[in-house]
């Protein structure tokens, strides 16, 4: 059925901005490079190409990303350079390498924290979401691999050892969505600068950025960020839910209108799966049989992907203050088959492949 469901929602894709470089699109070429390394089929790199030579120009200084403005300084526009990266590294075109050194031009300017983190986005200042954590880390690091530059590797380690130093809340032993080093805001706990509840597909976002991190660098260079990864796939795997999901606001199973959370679900599925097969966490064998049946439910139109949160934030919104709270989480539109969910269920379903194969050796023949 998934492999199904996946193949239809490539095919009928259309770009979450209407064409516009983003993060959300990054998402879904994730997916499908997982899709194509785990199975070898070729549908899936058929769809990633088809998909992001849309997003790719030729211009006359090289390769440029369609609506992509350096000057808006936000992390979640570099996401999607990972796969610029991956299809790099897999036929060795520069045009790609070029299109992704735009994105690397932005973080060399991006505006910092002054305990040197980069701030989430410019209209954001002195902020640290953990979602950009996955959205700039993985990037920076393997753009410095790939074109041998170690300072740009040693750079990304250092800022996300320090953006956990800054997010983490010892009471719950889990990090907070955001963190305001200036104090400023609305939403910020004037003691610690954090915002008041877990949003778990803000965690999600960190696991996810950890392990993916981890996999990258290996098991020596990622050694200062072992034991707080660890202990964050750990707490994770304790606030599962008996339906093999994970809530909304992932602390709070008595807060009124919480429920099982499908995107931030698929999330953890992969980082714990992911994690297992690092070596940082022993990921349960039922993870994705009940995520698929937790989350995959028979809508209108043939198999959906159910009970995902549309967006959440912080801050003002089109009139809409956002505070971070538990009761602000559960308030928002609750959708289906949204790519943030769907391109996580892929890398989680990709994953669940590979831990397939070394549980169950007898289906490889003699």
């Amino acid at each position: 059925m998934l492999i199904d469901f996946f193949d239809a929602f490539a095919r009928d894709y259309h770009a979450y901005k209407r064409g516009t470089w983003c993060y959300e699109d990054g998402l879904l070429y994730r997916g499908l490079q997982f899709l194509s390394e785990a199975t070898g089929d070729p549908r899936w790199e058929a769809h990633l190409m088809r998909l992001i030579n849309e997003q790719v120009q030729d211009g006359p200084e090289g390769a440029t990303l369609f609506g992509y403005d350096p000057a808006e300084f936000n992390v979640d526009h570099v996401l999607s350079g990972r796969s610029l990266l991956y299809l790099h590294e897999k036929a060795g075109d520069a045009r790609w390498l070029s299109a992704a050194g735009h994105l690397l031009t932005q973080l060399k300017n991006h505006p910092r924290t002054k305990s040197g983190v980069y701030w989430h986005k410019l209209k954001y200042p002195w902020q640290v979401w953990l979602d950009g954590l996955y959205m700039w880390a993985p990037f920076q690091i393997g753009y410095g691999q790939e074109t041998g530059d170690d300072a740009l590797v040693a750079d990304a380690l250092q800022q996300v050892s320090t953006a956990l130093d800054m997010t983490y809340n010892a009471d719950t032993g889990l990090y907070a969505h955001a963190v305001d080093e200036a104090r400023l805001q609305p939403w910020a706990d004037a003691q610690t600068g954090h915002n008041p509840a877990h949003w778990s597909r803000a965690v999600g976002w960190l696991a996810m950025a950890l392990v993916d991190i981890r996999e990258l660098v290996g098991a020596a260079r990622f050694e200062p960020l072992e034991a707080r990864t660890r202990g964050l796939l750990k707490r994770t795997l304790d606030l599962r839910q008996p339906s093999g999901l994970w809530l909304q606001v992932m602390d709070q199973p008595d807060l009124a209108g919480n429920y099982g959370e499908s995107s931030a679900s698929a999330m953890f599925v992969y980082a714990l799966q992911k994690g297992s097969t690092l070596g940082l966490c022993d990921a349960p064998s039922d993870l994705m049989d009940k995520l698929t049946a937790g989350v995959m439910k028979q809508g209108a139109n043939g198999p959906e992907m159910a009970g995902m949160c549309e967006v959440a934030g912080l801050g003002y919104y089109e009139s809409r203050f956002r505070d971070g709270s538990a009761e602000y989480y559960v308030s928002e539109k609750v959708v289906s088959d949204d790519v943030k969910g769907v391109g996580p269920m892929m890398m989680a379903y990709a994953v669940s492949l590979e831990l397939e194969g070394q549980r169950m050796p007898s289906k490889v023949s003699a």
